[in-house]
């Protein structure tokens, strides 16, 4: 989705030739609303938005950069709804989260990233199944908290006094007196979903929430819904109320309309998108740092943020000494890999990178669990005593054939892993000295010229 929105704004933006000419701009402007209905943003945000644009590009003085700021400006204009952005919490614990959406929307697992998320705030959470309306919902639910080890409450965990076969409204409050009872922080409850609104899912949704009183009543759109997502959202929100919009599969292929629509249309804060498959591929909607990404700048803020809250300060400063000293061992890449993955995907990492957001597509279906390179390095170092992983200086040919039937591969993998391993250690070494980010970009610099002369 970033990437079809940052193309369409450059190519807009290719069309400013001239400090003083009017024929560009309006060529700019046409381009752009083009590609913003192409893009499936609704006619009136289209027009409010090239209204805004016009006017303040006149305003600064027609040109590349100014029309830039306008567009970056008029775009915060919309996307700033009056509302909180990310999470809150309620007063007195536990925060009552009420998850609705059509079926299909990414309902159950953006529960379990929003629960994942939370997590990581060291919150207690639990999550609560009460979509009984669609097969295995429940069993998806457990899996997902079984995967980032967080407690579920599902149809059996009721008490005697509940019927045989609960009903979702009976799971919820039982859920919540548990909530209560064993203090968690936060209570996130899955609820039915339908492939379309119907009077049976409004009344269900209702009970829920006459019953729990949620902080929070969050609404989840498939960003590949397009203007019927708008409009179902739009459709929850007079039935049942919604405080927030999550946007799920923000990284898939859609047009990218749905995050603007919802904002100017409705006026409910988006609060988090799904950037990824992974579960940790859920990242706050702050306007300045979404339209940072659709401007090609990236968004190193969250990236710090998000890195902050997996990767341990003291351990950083641990594996930063060993890499100055060039004792990176295999044990610190195995651990350093496992980190990785609990950022999410690697193209919801790069997006974030500025310069690389276009590199982020490439990326899509890399996963470092099913990456044949890492896979054979894993294998590898599982097949390796301590200290062989400590110090692979001592890795003589006895030790490589062992490792290699160990590990199901070839002892010229074995040599070309740790080759490969040493290399990078010492470039990473050369990196951290004094003088050596000079010394790569001076070596860049040499490269790109000899890839001029060709």
């Amino acid at each position: 989705m970033f990437d079809t929105l940052s193309e369409s704004f450059k190519t807009a933006l290719n069309k400013i030739r001239f400090n003083d000419d009017e024929k560009s701009l309006t060529k700019a402007l046409d381009e752009l609303k083009k590609s913003l209905l192409r893009n499936d943003v609704h006619h009136k945000v289209t027009k409010e938005l090239l209204k805004n644009i016009e006017a303040q590009t006149k305003q600064a003085g027609i040109g590349k950069q100014n029309f830039l700021n306008a567009l970056q400006n008029s775009l915060q204009e919309i996307l700033n709804t009056n509302g909180n952005y990310g999470f809150t919490y309620a007063s007195k614990p536990p925060t009552i989260i009420v998850m609705s959406g059509l079926q299909g929307s990414g309902k159950t697992t953006t529960s379990a990233k929003l629960a994942n998320y939370l997590k990581t705030k060291n919150k207690k959470v639990l999550l609560v199944a009460c979509d009984l309306a669609r097969l295995a919902a429940v069993e998806q639910l457990t899996q997902l908290a079984n995967q980032i080890e967080v407690d579920i409450f599902k149809p059996e965990n009721t008490t005697a006094s509940t019927p045989a076969n609960p009903t979702p409204l009976e799971i919820a409050k039982a859920a919540k007196e548990k909530a209560i009872s064993s203090q968690y922080d936060v209570m996130i409850v899955d609820t039915a979903g339908r492939l379309a609104i119907d009077t049976a899912l409004m009344e269900e949704l209702k009970a829920i929430k006459n019953a729990l009183s949620p902080h929070e009543i969050f609404y989840v759109a498939d960003s590949l819904s397009g203007q019927d997502g708008v409009k179902s959202a739009d459709t929850f929100n007079q039935e049942i109320g919604i405080t927030g919009v999550i946007l799920s599969k923000f990284d898939s292929d859609a047009k990218g309309g749905i995050a603007l629509s919802i904002a100017y249309q409705l006026g409910i804060p988006l609060r988090f998108i799904g950037s990824g498959e992974k579960i940790p591929d859920l990242d706050i909607f702050i306007p300045e740092r979404i339209i940072s990404r659709l401007m090609g700048a990236g968004d190193i803020a969250s990236l710090a943020e998000k890195t902050a809250s997996i990767l341990d300060e003291q351990e950083a400063k641990t594996i930063s000494k060993k890499l100055k000293k060039g004792q990176f061992t295999f044990t610190d890449f195995i651990n350093q890999i496992e980190n990785i993955k609990k950022l999410g995907s690697m193209s919801s990492i790069v997006s974030m990178i500025p310069g690389l957001g276009n590199m982020a597509g490439a990326l899509k279906n890399v996963d470092l669990d099913t990456s044949s390179e890492v896979k054979k390095i894993k294998a590898m170092v599982h097949s390796m005593t301590q200290k062989e992983r400590d110090d692979p200086d001592i890795l003589n040919g006895s030790r490589r054939k062992r490792i290699a039937l160990g590990s199901g591969l070839e002892v010229s993998d074995i040599n070309r892993i740790v080759k490969q391993f040493d290399n990078a250690s010492k470039m990473a070494k050369r990196l951290s000295s004094k003088g050596g980010m000079q010394e790569l970009m001076q070596m860049m610099g040499q490269m790109k010229g000899k890839t001029n002369n060709y």
